[in-house]
């Protein structure tokens, strides 16, 4: 359950149920998720969100092992294991008053600590090539990483973690011209995605084996090079000029046929037009409605 999604009145009867005749709708009696979990486990995701009036009725469950529905009169007994996690510091909001510290210490039974993607960098590659067998059967294609581009993403500091790394994935499945992704087609920030510096003399060991390492003037010299190409513009703005650049191509090769296009693209003709409609380009003015039979 992600407490975030819902206004607080409808988390309530989400996650404790109501009877019938609660409030205006409910025509039935409702199990909660605390009830529909009872046996398992129940995850509350962005628990940190949630307003100090609702913490004080979560304590109440977690402490008592009970729940009562809305418009009940008997508390229901559930036996629960609850996963509760966040992307802040419960800590710090405890320390400053916006989380109550009896539900801090409730819930800070177990602490997992995920770590960013930039200290686990063993599952970079991994997730890479799961993220691109899984677009596999839109494009057609068995896409594979050239070892530079897979150097490029283990150097990557992913400052947007695994969002970023499937965004930067699926840029360059829709980029490249050939079944190889290389560096090039993944468009990464050079700068805001900089790993700190390392001591002079100190040699990276955490380089996946079989993929040849860069040394730091090479990457120093790649970073500028990629700065200056950018126009020192922002990130979002250079992506999807380029991306537009290269869709706009294509449409000219293709003489207007957006189907002729996405085939040279390696994409299917519904990705193309998503991109098509979201850059807004108007260079792409004069290739619409030119497919065979599109009117």
């Amino acid at each position: 359950m992600n407490c975030k999604a819902f206004a607080e009145s409808v988390l309530e009867s989400e996650l404790f149920g109501h009877e019938k005749g609660a409030f205006t709708g409910a025509v039935a009696a409702r199990q909660g998720c605390f009830e529909r979990a009872s046996g398992g486990t129940l995850l509350l995701d962005e628990i940190g969100d949630i307003s100090p009036e609702f913490q004080a009725k979560l304590l109440r469950v977690l402490q008592e092992s009970e729940v009562l529905r809305g418009g009940g009169a008997e508390p229901r007994r559930i036996n629960v294991r609850v996963v509760a996690a966040t992307n802040s510091s419960l800590r710090d909001k405890a320390s400053s008053g916006q989380f109550r510290e009896d539900l801090y210490f409730r819930l800070n039974v177990i602490p997992i600590q995920l770590l960013p993607l930039r200290e686990r960098r063993e599952d970079i590659l991994p997730l890479a090539r799961a993220f691109l067998a899984r677009m596999a059967p839109e494009t057609g294609r068995q896409m594979t990483l050239d070892a530079e581009a897979a150097e490029m993403l283990i150097r990557h500091s992913w400052p947007g973690n695994v969002r970023e790394l499937e965004n930067a994935i699926e840029r360059a499945v829709v980029l490249t011209r050939t079944d190889v992704i290389t560096a090039a087609d993944l468009m990464l920030d050079p700068v805001r995605g900089a790993l700190p510096a390392r001591p002079a003399g100190e040699v990276r060991t955490d380089i996946a084996a079989g993929v040849p390492a860069l040394n730091e003037a090479d990457l120093r010299a790649r970073r500028a090079a990629a700065l200056e190409e950018s126009g020192d513009v922002g990130l979002s703005e250079y992506l999807d000029k380029a991306a537009g650049e290269r869709i706009a191509r294509a449409l000219a090769k293709a003489k207007g046929n957006r189907a002729e296009a996405a085939r040279s693209l390696g994409i299917g003709r519904a990705t193309l037009y998503r991109f098509m409609r979201r850059l807004g380009n108007e260079s792409f003015g004069q290739a619409r409605g030119n497919d065979p039979g599109e009117q």
